[in-house]
């Protein structure tokens, strides 16, 4: 690889030269880059004027040992220098916890509770926690497999590791689209509901006393997408920290406060736990598939663990799968404490009575919305608002980044900030837009966790018996291969119980009439 140093015990150091590229002079001497972060790389620069610092180890090993692949001379590639989530790599173990937390708990667990009222208690519990522990298991593969020793390469995109272990051309057809939906079709999502829960916080402050006209719902899907396009001017993931700890901090208390109420306030008249049941056998399989998507898609995320852990110093010596790690643990710990009583408990509370749409936050204003604290629900809508403008940046992020790759690859310099400000603009309000024309996307809940299913519980399978190569047939050759195969399968099957539930229940499609 051009420009990459090579060490011999007893041969001379070649230096091969590349054509300079001017780049921005904090990023040669940044905190970030104090421990030499393994940088994926076709295009290699350094400072200036400056002879190459070559390093020599202390100790002799043998030829091709981990250790002697691993000392390999890295330098900056401009292009993660000058990109929203490779442009700062100061990142710790707390920063990855902030991050994995916003992005781990969001909308998508309120609907957590309808599962179980066609599972019923038993396999309600047992298929929320087997995916818990499953999705959990295939994230610890990702962070494994974002650092490799033997090449040197970062894998600081999903998309990235696909192409690497897939080909690119297989990884488009394979990850491009619920790639694409995880990131935009998430924001689109956040932009729908966060409008609709800014109506409801209006009206639980103006209590039926205001004289003003109340904004339209369109209105409010505009404030919001306003409010999100503002705080997306942050330029890197990095700096979003603070934003995530504050969208982490209010998923925790959202999630507390709407199933500690929910059982304060007791179960509803008439509730009941029968399990729903079809009129027809096919129906009912095809519904019970249906609920494991909407499971799968409460535990989305998994498409942004490389990109947080691409903002971490990393070298052979402090890998930075170590914090990362310790990050996730203390994030899908708080997770856990979330999922498993907003489920448990808003079951309980309502039982076959929950909404399908809004789920278990609907079901507490419909239910508790006058013998419930006006203060309280209040705060639990606000919490729900600035939880989805905190992870619309995240979820944002990875298209921010695809989008100014497309300059700096073509121009070899940063993109201007006029430039990255209008860019996010025209994602944001390009969300907006697709928020008004389909505001039935949140329905389709089950039918895109089938799509979106492989990119969390199958493809990191693969990914790690094809760069790990374990040997045939050892338990973990079995366990990954079973869980890749298995997730594939489940992943079609639930596609199909989407598309059949759809078309047997019906979803009020409203085009351009959000309400």
């Amino acid at each position: 690889m051009g420009g990459v140093n090579e060490i011999g015990s007893n041969k001379a150091v070649s230096v091969a030269t590349t054509p300079p590229i001017s780049a921005p002079p904090s990023q040669f001497h940044s905190p970030s880059l104090s421990r030499s972060p393994l940088l994926a790389s076709d295009d290699h620069i350094q400072p200036a004027n400056k002879t190459p610092r070559i390093s020599t180890p202390r100790f002799v090993t043998p030829l091709g040992s981990p250790i002697r692949r691993a000392l390999q001379l890295t330098r900056l590639d401009p292009h993660d220098a000058w990109l929203p989530i490779t442009e700062s790599r100061n990142g710790n173990a707390y920063y990855a916890a902030f991050h994995t937390l916003c992005s781990g708990i969001g909308i998508q667990a309120l609907v957590l509770p309808v599962a179980f009222t066609i599972l019923g208690w038993t396999w309600g519990i047992i298929i929320l926690t087997l995916a818990f522990i499953w999705q959990l298991y295939t994230l610890y593969l990702l962070v494994q497999l974002h650092e490799s020793t033997e090449t040197g390469m970062r894998y600081s995109r999903y998309m990235q590791l696909c192409s690497a272990t897939f080909g690119e051309k297989l990884a488009k057809w394979l990850a491009l689209f619920p790639i694409m939906y995880l990131s935009g079709g998430t924001c689109v999502a956040l932009i729908i509901i966060g409008g609709q829960t800014c109506k409801m916080f209006f009206d639980v402050i103006c209590g039926g006393t205001c004289t003003a006209q109340p904004p339209t719902i369109v209105e409010w899907f505009l404030i919001f997408t306003s409010a999100a396009v503002l705080l997306s001017q942050l330029p890197n993931l990095n700096s979003i920290a603070g934003v995530s700890l504050i969208g982490a901090i209010t998923a925790f208390g959202y999630c507390t406060l709407i199933w500690v109420v929910s059982v304060i306030e007791g179960r509803t008249e008439g509730v009941s736990y029968n399990p729903v049941r079809g009129s027809t056998e096919v129906t009912r399989i095809f519904d019970v598939f249906n609920t494991f998507g909407i499971v799968s898609f409460a535990f989305r995320g998994h498409n942004l663990i490389l990109e947080i852990q691409a903002t971490m110093p990393s070298d052979e010596k402090h890998p930075s799968s170590v914090p990362m790690w310790k990050g996730v643990k203390i994030a899908y710990t708080l997770v856990a404490m979330c999922l498993f009583p907003l489920a448990i408990g808003g079951y309980w509370a309502y039982g076959q009575r929950i909404p399908e749409n809004g789920g278990i936050l609907t079901a507490l204003f419909v239910f508790h919305g006058k013998d419930t604290s006006q203060f309280i629900l209040g705060l639990t809508s606000l919490f729900v608002i600035i939880n989805a403008l905190s992870s619309f940046q995240i979820y944002g992020m990875p298209t921010f980044d695809d989008m100014e790759s497309v300059y700096v690859k073509k121009k070899k310099k940063a993109l201007p900030w006029w430039f990255r400000a209008i860019l996010r603009a025209m994602f944001g309000y390009g969300c907006f837009f697709v928020a008004v024309a389909i505001p039935f996307l949140a329905s389709l809940a089950g039918l895109v966790g089938g799509i979106a299913l492989p990119v969390t519980l199958a493809y990191p399978c693969f990914m790690w018996l094809k760069v790990k190569k374990p040997k045939a047939f050892t338990p973990i050759w079995c366990l990954n291969w079973v869980l890749g195969l298995l997730g594939m399968a489940l992943s079609g099957v639930l596609v199909a119980a989407g598309i059949y539930v759809i078309i047997d229940t019906g979803v009020e499609v409203s085009f351009f009439d959000p309400r």
